[in-house]
């Protein structure tokens, strides 16, 4: 096994601190197309059904096929560039979606579509799990936390910016305009990616990839995040505890075999890092259902069309991306344990006024509690980003950013299912429009929920410990 030096400027054949902003561009780009394409497509779903004639079942999984493609993938593609290389794996990742965004934007069927979201979803883990990697191998503790705001930064506004600018596309150029965008940028990052970064980072080269911790680990998370996608259902409650009896069969293998998919030992030996997953699980858990939830207020509630609903919704990222490097930076200077439960405690602040949210809430509140709850996710994701990179060893960057990628994608899918739950105890099959004050019920009940898992996280994130630096 060879392992690199850790040194500060010339980091693997990274000269100079201009290669470290290009590294830092490139990467920040990639960690924004990637939940961008997850969320913007949402809006264009009734457009590629009437296009495709697709039924409701098949517009599903065009949007969750490359969810789950893309949580199954992160443990085992962050393994292979901690072995492989962190650029080689970023590079094929960005190859393999920008190949199939241009063919998702020529699909002429659901089923195609559906197949070409899985490689597409492949594609993203590819480039999730080895930007901030990547960036955690290039910056040394002290500049560590800027730079991590501002890859956190790109992945919220993504996540919040998608239906919105997805929602400009589709209404004046057509849902194949997403697809055809996405590929243009990924075109422009693969070709700059080969033309200005000469480096490699590589830290666990010749160690064996678990192929059996890997099958076992994507058919467990497939059946976790399916039956968190078909809630309530007694079916899918079967396949989420199948799911949870598969990971258990997962930690059992890893602990037992010569090199494992993912290092058990990160969990026992670091409480920072085990708490940090945990906090951030319970923070996308809390909050990502909050964009869908606040759309449908809007429109169904409120009466606004999209476009207006859009711009109301756009307070949060904004103030998220605005405030994402500078608490990054404030976690440099101060424990982040501290930072980031401010803005865990923030949020459940932010949640609890929505507990409270009915047909006379004026807009402007609306747009302003938005605001509150942007602030608390720069204060939480960053500072928490950065104590789970600075709390593993270099060769681990890759498994860790993964494990931290796929808390969030296992919080969004069960931040959707806390939301089908409440929806089928107060709406039972109605249609939204024509009964928004039980839809008012089950959105006040599942921002109280919320509210009480962000309250669980101050509690993970306050106990994580002091990050070693």
């Amino acid at each position: 096994m060879r392992t690199l030096p850790n040194v500060d400027l010339h980091v693997n054949g990274l000269a100079d601190s201009t290669e470290r902003k290009a590294v830092l561009l490139l990467t920040t780009l990639g960690s924004f197309i990637t939940p961008f394409m997850s969320s913007s497509i949402n809006i264009a779903l009734p457009s590629i059904g009437s296009d495709l004639g697709a039924d409701i079942i098949s517009m599903g999984w065009i949007a969750t096929s490359y969810l789950l493609a893309l949580a199954i993938s992160l443990v085992p593609f962050g393994r292979l560039s901690d072995i492989h290389g962190r650029k080689r794996i970023f590079k094929y990742g960005l190859a393999a979606y920008t190949f199939s965004s241009i063919l998702c934007a020529a699909s002429d069927s659901a089923t195609s579509l559906i197949m070409l979201r899985i490689l597409q979803g492949v594609g993203s883990a590819m480039i999730s799990c080895s930007a901030v990697a990547i960036l955690t191998s290039v910056y040394p503790a002290g500049l560590r936390g800027r730079v991590l705001g501002v890859n956190v930064a790109a992945v919220y506004s993504g996540l919040s910016l998608g239906p919105f600018i997805g929602g400009l596309l589709t209404q004046n150029l057509g849902w194949r305009s997403i697809f055809t965008l996405n590929a243009l940028l990924g075109i422009i990052l693969l070709t700059s990616l080969i033309w200005k970064l000469r480096g490699e980072w590589v830290e666990a080269e010749g160690e064996r990839f678990d192929s059996v911790g890997s099958i076992i680990w994507a058919a467990s998370l497939a059946g976790l995040m399916y039956g968190f996608s078909t809630l309530p259902t007694a079916q899918a409650i079967a396949v989420v505890l199948t799911g949870v009896v598969g990971i258990c069969i997962f930690i059992l293998w890893e602990l037992k075999v010569e090199t494992p998919l993912l290092e058990m030992d990160m969990f026992r030996r670091s409480r920072v890092f085990t708490f940090s997953n945990i906090a951030a699980l319970i923070n996308y858990s809390a909050t990502f259902a909050v964009g869908f939830l606040l759309s449908l207020y809007l429109q169904y509630v409120k009466g606004l069309d999209p476009q207006s609903a859009g711009l109301i919704l756009i307070f949060q990222p904004i103030v998220q991306a605005l405030f994402s490097p500078i608490a990054g930076r404030a976690s440099d200077r101060i424990e982040p344990r501290i930072v980031a439960s401010a803005g865990m405690a923030l949020t459940a602040l932010g949640l609890a006024i929505f507990t409270i949210l009915n047909e006379d809430t004026a807009l402007h509140l609306v747009a302003a509690n938005l605001s509150i709850l942007g602030f608390g996710f720069a204060l939480f994701s960053s500072p928490n980003t950065n104590a789970v990179m600075s709390s593993v060893d270099r060769r681990f960057y890759g498994v860790a950013s993964a494990t931290l990628g796929t808390m969030r994608f296992l919080g969004q899918m069960l931040s959707m299912g806390v939301t089908m739950i409440m929806f089928a105890i107060y709406l039972d099959g109605v249609q939204v429009s024509t009964s928004p004050s039980m839809f008012l019920k089950s959105s006040q009940l599942s921002f109280t929920i919320f509210t009480l898992m962000c309250c669980l996280g101050v509690f993970a994130s306050l106990v994580r410990g002091r990050v070693e630096k």
